[in-house]
């Protein structure tokens, strides 16, 4: 199931590409919400990651997408929250299994790591592949017990 709305957020390493991705998920007819930085003047990535996450919390949205310089710190920042399961990622092949296998509701990446073409394929995954449940579920419970 294609999700309709994605929030999204980077950091000023993120900014460009975050904005090339915006306009990629538009294109396709999701709804985008922004959550910030809005230039590439250096800010924090903790609070977008916050801002995102708080917004997915609140039931505002399902799934969202944060954009660093690594992707790993916004990664690491999002999983901090307590019903997030946040992938850092830079192939299609675990953008696909992150939302198939672990119910994936965050996905991070690294415009210093991968190019608009891939991020733009890695986003076409994380809103169009749904989670499979079965014996994944168990372990999805799981994760959310160790919070």
């Amino acid at each position: 199931m294609k999700i309709k709305k994605i929030v999204i957020g980077s950091d000023h390493a993120g900014y460009e590409l975050k904005e090339k991705v915006k306009a990629h998920l538009e294109n396709r007819g999701i709804t985008v919400f922004d959550v910030g930085t809005d230039s590439t003047d250096s800010c924090d990535y903790p609070m977008f990651a916050d801002a995102l996450c708080k917004k997915i919390q609140l039931g505002e949205f399902e799934r969202g997408i944060l954009v660093c310089g690594t992707g790993i710190g916004m990664s690491i920042a999002a999983n901090k929250h307590k019903g997030i399961r946040a992938a850092c990622c830079s192939d299609t092949y675990s953008a696909k299994m992150t939302r198939q296998h672990n119910d994936a509701n965050v996905l991070c990446f690294g415009a210093r790591v991968i190019g608009e073409g891939l991020a733009c394929d890695l986003t076409d995954l994380f809103t169009d592949t749904d989670y499979e449940g079965g014996k994944h579920a168990r372990r999805v419970a799981m994760l959310d017990e160790l919070l």
